[in-house]
């Protein structure tokens, strides 16, 4: 059965507001606002995972991860979250999430000083829409490339 003009703007809207949340979720990580910015973005038993930063379940758990790996592992990071793919379930309640992921990131180097890397990856997320909005149920990070940017490079 073909959608009504009322449920096909619903859907755009859907989409556009998981696309703020990607950007939302990209700005928290790179300012490292992680209760501020991102603990809103879940759903109270979401799970966060990536091979290399483990599975996380529960905002408050993912949180202090995010924190820790802001500390530690990630010193200061550019997210670029690419060509993202949003498919709406049939119900409008709940949705998945393709984006690619490129990152610039400092990075503690083997001497343990800050080294400028480049990550890229990609994400599969799983998300619900909730009486405030749409929300991160699942999200996994696939990593594929996390290597320095040896200098100089060559930019114009």
């Amino acid at each position: 059965m073909a959608l009504t003009l009322e449920e096909r703007i619903t859907r755009l809207e859907d989409i556009e507001a998981i696309k703020s949340l990607v950007t939302t979720y990209a700005r928290g990580a790179d300012r490292y606002k992680y209760e501020a910015l991102l603990a809103p973005l879940y759903t109270e038993d979401a799970v966060w995972e990536a091979e290399g930063f483990g599975r996380h379940e529960g905002i408050e758990a993912i949180a202090r991860e995010m924190a820790e790996v802001g500390r530690e592992t990630i010193l200061w990071s550019l997210h670029y979250m690419v060509s993202p793919e949003i498919r709406i379930a049939d119900d409008g309640k709940s949705a998945e999430c393709f984006w690619y992921l490129w990152e610039l990131a400092k990075m503690p180097g083997k001497d343990g000083q800050p080294e400028d890397n480049v990550i890229g990856g990609w994400y599969e997320t799983k998300l619900v829409k909730t009486d405030a909005g749409w929300k991160f149920r699942h999200v996994t990070l696939v990593l594929k490339l996390i290597c320095p940017a040896h200098a100089p490079w060559e930019t114009r």
